[in-house]
């Protein structure tokens, strides 16, 4: 519990109405989109600009009261789980387009501006920000940017953190530092920007982003290829990238994910063939032309059973949509759905692939794949009951197994969904204790009272999972 003393103090910074320690208030903000993490926080606390942000912080550290900044809640990492208690730091009032700078190519937005929403208005300026995560229409701009959130997009364009220009946050001891601006070229110093960009609000809250636009692509098409062959389906993908193509948009889905998209979504996809790739392109009309006549020959040669283009744009959307659903669909098969993302380099997704259904046969667990393929990154997703004690046993025993195969190919235990509390104790099989010092001194020295979202990234020694050599 805070006490009174420091309760006081922030409800003067806030007002009453934007402290709320009522039960019913906590429990909102106890969990989120992770399944297995719940804690209930002391209290959940909404300023209304920087200073107040600037405040509370302060206070927070004066009194080691521990602060979870919160978007929307929709990372799958347990990265907004108040697992130590203290204050739940919201938004919900920050929610501003700041300024949309058509010369620059920019915009400046607050971090509770919801993602779908910007994108709509540089969209209607004729501008483009490419950085699509599928929970896009609830998440927002700053939990994107603590995630560093992929998408669809992400082979072509990249992630979050390549569209961060500048960054204004609040750092543990309440002093505001702002790093980067409108600049094509800047190396003044240490690059701050990109080390809060996926930092997952463990070294200090954003309270403002300028973000890079680019203009909007002349045309775009969008195709289905139809695969009976899972292996030949993912070896496509390394096809298309050797031959020096990159599209937009180059999406697996397996046969389990298919049917439950279909039965979600209703547009008329196919269910009866062991995976698809869903593929876009745009740019320049003649390209996009080009492009997609030459990834139809390639899938065709990988034994693609059909290929399909989008008869409108309607339809293309539809395909995206039906997409960016996955998890959705999947999610309402059984009560449990554990969604993660191991990513491995582009030629080594058919081995990826082959050892998810391998594991999942050898666990008896129901596992779909989908994800990004063109950029290695997989989510496979485990359909499980959590009050079924073996079963989420044997779960965490086969992620454990994809983690480390993930690993061994040369890839990592998560390409944009965070380490959160889920991923902590994997972690140093990817960076080496080495690397887990490193980013322990940088906390340190950000943070030295550890309030800023303690109990993320940072595994505890019991927690540590070794790796089978």
């Amino acid at each position: 519990m805070i006490e009174t003393g420091a309760k006081e103090k922030l409800i003067q910074v806030v007002g009453r109405e934007n402290y709320d320690d009522t039960q019913a208030g906590r429990l909102v903000y106890s969990y989120d989109a992770s399944p297995q993490f719940q804690v209930m926080p002391d209290a959940v606390v909404a300023p209304r600009n920087k200073a107040e942000v600037q405040a509370v912080v302060k206070l927070c550290n004066e009194y080691r009261i521990p602060v979870v900044p919160r978007g929307s809640g929709s990372n799958l990492c347990a990265g907004t789980c108040p697992v130590e208690g203290g204050i739940v730091l919201l938004f919900k009032h920050m929610n501003r387009i700041l300024e949309i700078d058509e010369e620059n190519l920019t915009v400046t937005v607050e971090p509770g501006v919801i993602t779908l929403d910007m994108i709509k208005a540089v969209e209607a300026k004729g501008l483009f920000y490419p950085p699509d995560p599928s929970s896009m229409k609830i998440s927002t701009i700053g939990g994107n940017i603590n995630e560093n959130s992929g998408g669809l997009r992400g082979l072509k364009y990249g992630v979050t953190r390549d569209y961060v220009l500048a960054l204004e946050a609040v750092l543990a001891n309440g002093e505001v530092i702002r790093t980067g601006g409108k600049l094509a070229k800047d190396v003044a110093g240490y690059d701050l920007t990109r080390l809060l960009v996926g930092s997952e609000g463990t070294l200090a809250v954003i309270t403002e982003a300028t973000l890079k636009l680019v203009p909007m692509p002349e045309a775009k098409k969008t195709m289905l290829a139809l695969y009976q062959d899972i292996e030949a389906c993912a070896q496509t993908v390394s096809d298309i990238i050797a031959n020096r193509i990159i599209p937009a948009t180059l999406e697996f889905l397996d046969q389990p994910t298919l049917q439950a998209v279909e039965a979600f979504a209703h547009i008329g996809l196919p269910t009866n063939v062991k995976a698809v790739l869903l593929i876009e392109q745009d740019g320049p009309q003649e390209v996009v032309e080009r492009d997609i006549e030459k990834i139809a020959d390639i899938c065709r040669k990988q034994h693609a059973v059909d290929v399909k283009v989008a008869a409108s744009p309607e339809h293309a959307e539809a395909l995206m949509t039906a997409r960016r659903s996955a998890l959705s669909a999947l999610a309402r098969l059984k009560p449990t759905t554990i969604l993660e993302d191991a990513t491995v380099p582009r030629s080594e997704v058919a081995k990826m692939v082959v050892a998810i259904n391998e594991i999942a046969e050898k666990y008896g667990l129901h596992i779909g794949t989908f994800g990004h393929a063109g950029d290695g990154n997989l989510h496979p997703t485990c359909l499980a009951d959590i009050r079924d004690q073996d079963e989420m046993e044997r779960v965490e025993k086969a992620f454990a197994e994809i983690f480390q195969k993930a690993i061994e190919l040369g890839g990592t235990i998560t390409g944009e969904h965070g380490v959160g509390m889920a991923k902590a104790p994997y972690l140093e099989w990817k960076l080496g204790k080495p690397g887990i010092s490193v980013m322990n001194a940088i906390k340190n020295a950000l943070d030295p009272n550890h309030i800023l979202n303690p109990g993320k990234v940072f595994a505890k020694e019991t927690d540590r999972v070794v790796m089978e050599k």
